[in-house]
Formats: structure tokens, C-alpha cells, sequence
């Protein structure tokens, strides 16, 4: 089995460095310093206070890699456009794409049925690329949990968080599913799942919550959760989201968590409201210090994905009718602070509707 690791950074550089200790074949795609630093020094991951360090076959050309049987794309939603054409020369019969990325992928609606069967995200593949080269059929979706960050090139430290979920669009269990389940379980506990739709609202929930929200307040992960006002935006965003959830009839995880179905009573009953800020608190012992991926990008002055993540929720609301007031904002004022016009501050929480 040939597996290539398309944007090996903090996630996928994470995978890498597990599968090529499982014995696996795999090559990594990267660039800049963080490649150049593999191919001096190699991979280093930190875990639990524990250096794990390989020599990844590694490069920034695809073209020189041959056919593989399947391809994680781990890059930034915004960066996979312009790399589709060198991706799809990798591409046997077979092959298999995993896509391992925040946000909601362009082949979500792939063959759901409904108003919405096959709907094309024009924010996400505004010219039908991916759709065309990649093809919704060679597709496995991958919930990625684990909490990854590039501390310097060539070294990625694991913050928390360690699972996968992978399934079929389709919610069938194939054979390909089962196979790439039980090789990707080197990494951290795996499992398919027949609900990857839901799952992958889940996570885009949790995402639209704290990655925006740290970049531009500055709070860590566990720092929010501590925060009466981090709170109470957490609320406001989830119950958004679950206006729109609840209009796809999607069933979700916990969110930050909470059950949905104590963050849907938290909107109306304060007993509930309390007990869904409890959980939070709860949830933030035990993911430490770590930044989300789009606050890590603030500090880093890279462009930061919030229009794949609270972008999106606005967008589909709209087409459904709902008002998303507080992603709205939360999109708007991320905005300002990329563009080096409002400094993350606890004081931003003032530019949310209440």
C-alpha cells in the first residue's frame, strides 16, 4: 500500500511520522523550511514528553512520487484549488482521497439527495475543480480530532485529542473503509462511522466555536472555557448552528462538550444554561494550553480560514433563511484582526450582538 501525505504540516505531519512507525509506505508533500528540515534532520513529533523522530521520503513535487492507493490531503481548505491538477497525477484506477481538513469539503452533498443532491460549494471549489479532477467517488471523509502545532520546522508538538473517525459519503462500510480504518488506527483510535455527515458538523461546531474565538481574543483553548464571556459566545454560536443543523436533519456530538441537546434548552432555561457552562468548564481541564489552527495562523500573520468555517455557516443559513447574527460578527471581526485593524482582546467580545 503507497500512501502520500498532501500538506504534511502540524496534522499531517503528525499522521506521517505515526504511519511510517507502523511500517507503512509513505511519502509526505510539504514545503519551505518545514521541508527542508525534514529532509536535514527528519520528522520529530512531541508526544506525553516523548521525541518520536523519522526519516520521511519527502518533497515538493507530487509529479515525482508515481501512483498511490490513497492520499490524505491535509492542507488548508483555501490552498487545495491550486494544487488538484499535480494532486490527480498520483491517481490510479483506485485510488483513494481522504480529506483531513477543517471546514465542510466540497463533495458534502455528493449524491444526499433532496433540494440539496450534489450541490457545488462555489467559497470552497469555485470552478468545480476538485469535483472534476478528484471526483466525489474516490472520496473518504476523515474527522481529524487530535490538536497538532508546527513549534519550529521540522518539529510538531500533540496538544491533546487523538482520534479519527472515517466513513464512506454514502454511510456504507466498504472495503477500502475498513482497510484504511485499520492502517490509520496506528495513529490513535479509529473507528468508520455511518454518520460521517453529522460527525463532520460536530466538528465544524466545535471549530467555529474556539478557533475564531482565540484569534481574536487571544485566549488559549482551556483560557476560553474559563471565560464567563467566551461562554456565552460559545452558546450563541453552537445554538446558530444548530438552527441550521436541525434543518438538514443532522444528528450531532457533543459540542464543546455539551450534548446538543443541552446546548438546544440552554437558549430558553437557565438551569440548563448553567449546566452546559459546567461542562465547558469541565471540558477545559482537560485539553490543556494549546492555540486552534486559526489562531496559530494569526500569530503567525498567515491568512486565517474563518470564511471555511463560520463563513460557511453564514452562507448555507442564508440559503435556509436562518440569521446567524453572532457567526456573522465573529467572521466580521476576524477579519479585522488579519487585517492588522482590531488587536485580539477579551474587549472584541464587545462587537457581539447579544
Amino acid at each position: 500500500m503507497k500512501i502520500c501525505i498532501v500538506g504534511a504540516g502540524a496534522t499531517g505531519g503528525y499522521l506521517g511520522v505515526k504511519l511510517i512507525n507502523a511500517g507503512l509506505d509513505v511519502s509526505l508533500v510539504a514545503r519551505g523550511a518545514h521541508l527542508e528540515a525534514m529532509k536535514k534532520t527528519g520528522l520529530t513529533i512531541i508526544e506525553n514528553e516523548k521525541e518520536i523522530t523519522c526519516s520521511p521520503k519527502c518533497t515538493d513535487s507530487m509529479e515525482k512520487l508515481g501512483k498511490m492507493d490513497f492520499i490524505f490531503i491535509t492542507l488548508k481548505a483555501y490552498s487545495i484549488p491550486g494544487v488538484v491538477k499535480e494532486i490527480a497525477k498520483m491517481f490510479n484506477d483506485n485510488t483513494s482521497v481522504i480529506t483531513a481538513y477543517n471546514g465542510i469539503p466540497w463533495w458534502y452533498f455528493f449524491n444526499i439527495g433532496g433540494q440539496f443532491n450534489n450541490y457545488r460549494f462555489k467559497c470552497i471549489d469555485p470552478e468545480n475543480i476538485q469535483w472534476k479532477l478528484i471526483t466525489p467517488e474516490r472520496i473518504i471523509g476523515c474527522v481529524v480530532y487530535p490538536a497538532t502545532e508546527i513549534i519550529q520546522p521540522g518539529v510538531i508538538k500533540h496538544m491533546e485529542g487523538n482520534r479519527f473517525s472515517l466513513g464512506e459519503p454514502s454511510g456504507e462500510i466498504t472495503p477500502r473503509l475498513a482497510r484504511i480504518t485499520e492502517e490509520l488506527s496506528a495513529v490513535g483510535p479509529t473507528k468508520t462511522t455511518t454518520n460521517l455527515l453529522g460527525e463532520r458538523w460536530t466538528k465544524l461546531s466545535i471549530n467555529c466555536i474556539g478557533n475564531a474565538m482565540s484569534a481574536f481574543t487571544g485566549l488559549t483553548s482551556s483560557e476560553m472555557r474559563e471565560n464567563p464571556q467566551a461562554r456565552k459566545v460559545a452558546l450563541q454560536i453552537g445554538l446558530e448552528i444548530l438552527k441550521v443543523t436541525d434543518r438538514l436533519g443532522l444528528n450531532l456530538g457533543p459540542i464543546w462538550g455539551v450534548p446538543s441537546n443541552i446546548f438546544r434548552k440552554a437558549a430558553t432555561e437557565s438551569s440548563y444554561r448553567s449546566k452546559a457552562e459546567q461542562l465547558m468548564i469541565g471540558n477545559g481541564k482537560t485539553i490543556g494550553t494549546g492555540r486552534p489552527s486559526l489562531s496559530q495562523d494569526m500569530i503567525k500573520g498567515r491568512k486565517m480560514e474563518v470564511d471555511f468555517l463560520n463563513g460557511y455557516v453564514v452562507s448555507k443559513a442564508k440559503e435556509l433563511g436562518i440569521a446567524t447574527p453572532v457567526n456573522k460578527a465573529v467572521v466580521k471581526i476576524t477579519k479585522h484582526i488579519e487585517k492588522n485593524q482590531l488587536e485580539p482582546s477579551v474587549s472584541n467580545f464587545n462587537h457581539i450582538p447579544n
